[in-house]
């Protein structure tokens, strides 16, 4: 082989290696790259090496927290107690004693009467005032119920809450109204929150709460 015929082919063997090369340095350039411009490294996508912490506990709107602290509250010259959540702003409505916070409410109210309330009593003439005094009202049921006190009736319903004085909105509540009876005297204990609320626990913890002092 004369030397021009060699120095082709060493030429030629070079540029092959070249060639290969080029072709490996780019195959793994392309395993290399980012996926939609980020690395995805040795996990695929959408995975995690570590586990994302749980978020806080959320409540619905109307939700009474779970570590709602209640205190004692017994009016002067009255003839029981009852617990209340603490922080909620307190009001008179007539004779009626009134603890809000948001869309809820606990109204307290005593007055004279000669003999226990029945479920046939509250159906007579609770029910019909309470329908013409709310609007939209709906009647749930009237029931003896049995708290730590002894025996209440129980009446729940639904209806709206007063407008918004800036909004004018309303929105849908939910009651239970207990009537206790003790030695000619009658308290009338209101719960309520709005209907999407969850407050079955603090509503039996406050109502179990009642207590007559006389």
């Amino acid at each position: 082989m004369n030397k021009t015929r060699s120095r082709g082919v060493v030429i030629a063997g070079l540029a092959a290696v070249a060639i290969v090369a080029a072709a490996c340095g780019s195959t793994a350039s392309k395993a290399a790259a980012p996926v939609g411009g980020q690395s995805t490294g040795l996990l695929p996508p959408n995975s995690s090496s570590t586990t994302a912490p749980a978020g806080p506990e959320t409540n619905s709107p109307g939700d009474i927290p779970d570590n709602q602290a209640f205190v004692s509250f017994k009016p002067a010259g009255g003839t029981y107690s009852v617990t209340v959540p603490e922080g909620w702003a307190q009001s008179t409505n007539g004779a009626a004693t009134v603890f809000t916070d948001k869309f809820n409410t606990v109204q307290i109210e005593t007055t004279s009467a000669p003999t226990a309330p029945t479920t046939d009593s509250v159906t007579a003439t609770v029910v019909p005032a309470l329908q013409s005094a709310n609007a939209n009202f709906s009647l749930g049921k009237v029931a003896t119920v049995t708290r730590s006190a002894g025996d209440a009736v129980l009446a729940t319903y639904q209806a709206d809450s007063s407008p918004n004085p800036v909004t004018g909105k309303v929105i849908p509540l939910a009651f239970e109204r207990y009537t206790f009876w003790h030695n000619g005297t009658e308290v009338t204990l209101t719960l309520s929150g709005s209907t999407n609320a969850d407050n079955v626990d603090p509503w039996k913890k406050i109502t179990d709460s009642f207590t007559w002092t006389a």
